[in-house]
């Protein structure tokens, strides 16, 4: 009955990523807007750059440094699961129009799933990068509920070496967190994010979700385990924002409220803003005014937007 089981699951699960590949795919397709103010490009099949120059960045394959960087400072923004690339130049081009480049990480299922050959190989890229890069100076890390995973799993590769990778840490001077999602949250925000329509399906991947958990623990769930310890002891020592919401299930208030409470024993400024009701990872589009006017706030705070020589009234 066990054997039974497990085939149908892993039918079920095949069936999953048929259907996230051909998602994806037609993503891919679909056409770009709003060139005229921000272009992209692919750096690695899970790093993409966004930036307001019009003009192809070369890079190099093996050690993704930039031939001629851009001269701007960096966002380095962690995606949500599924992220569409429509919504991700929302958030892009805030920042593009201060005068960052956007390096935006996004994983896939996946490589949630499997981390050692998934997950922790974009965090080795994503390391690769920011070494090689050392033109981007001041660094801003704005992440999206499992970005915190992903975040952490780059804090437990610079932590293995720190003297290589201690003058990274120096130039992230402030981080933003959006709906950030925990371990204990992975059950439910993964189906979620695959098929937020469909409550068959996602029921069924919420199952397969909680079987993968229990019997793969050394291959998965461990990871997420010290990920989520990483995170919450962070190497990331710069003033933090978090966006929450009382009704999301996948970012909870109290998990957030953990970290919050963790990062503060660590001297780490946290500001903390929770709405009684909006959208998990889309708390801009339901609140935009004020996610907008905190976020500005808090860049200034950390001396972002002075250093990089924004004038208050450009800033919105």
């Amino acid at each position: 009955m066990d054997f039974l089981i497990e085939i149908t699951l892993l039918v079920i699960l095949a069936i999953i990523l048929l259907k996230i590949y051909h998602r994806a795919k037609r993503s891919a397709m679909a056409p770009s807007n709003n060139r005229r103010y921000l272009s992209s490009q692919d750096i690695t099949k899970n790093m993409t750059l966004y930036t307001s120059t019009k003009t192809q960045v070369e890079v190099d394959s093996k050690t993704l440094a930039f031939k001629k960087p851009t001269g701007n400072p960096l966002v380095l923004m962690m995606a949500w699961l599924m992220a569409k690339q429509k919504h991700l130049k929302k958030y892009a081009q805030i920042y593009t129009e201060m005068g960052f480049d956007v390096m935006v990480v996004h994983i896939t299922p996946w490589q949630l799933l499997w981390p050692a050959k998934g997950t922790q190989v974009v965090a080795a890229e994503t390391l690769r990068f920011l070494e090689n890069n050392k033109s981007y100076e001041p660094i801003v890390m704005h992440g999206f509920s499992v970005g915190a995973y992903q975040l952490g799993e780059i804090m437990l590769q610079m932590s293995r070496d720190m003297d290589r990778y201690g003058s990274i840490l120096d130039r992230f001077v402030c981080q933003i967190w959006d709906s950030a999602a925990d371990i204990t949250e992975i059950p439910v925000g993964v189906p979620k994010s695959i098929f937020p329509r469909n409550e068959r399906m996602e029921s069924a991947l919420r199952n397969y979700m909680l079987y993968h958990l229990k019997t793969f623990h050394n291959q998965a769930t461990i990871h997420y385990m010290r990920s989520s310890q990483m995170f919450h002891s962070t190497l990331v020592k710069a003033p933090a924002l978090f966006f929450v919401s009382e009704n999301d299930p996948i970012g909870p208030p109290s998990s957030n409220h953990a970290v919050r409470e963790d990062w503060e024993r660590a001297n780490i400024k946290v500001t903390f803003k929770c709405w009684e009701r909006s959208q998990h990872a889309a708390h801009y589009i339901r609140h935009r005014e004020e996610y907008l006017q905190m976020l500005f706030q808090h860049l200034e705070a950390c001396g972002v937007l002075e250093a990089i020589g924004v004038p208050k009234r450009a800033k919105l």
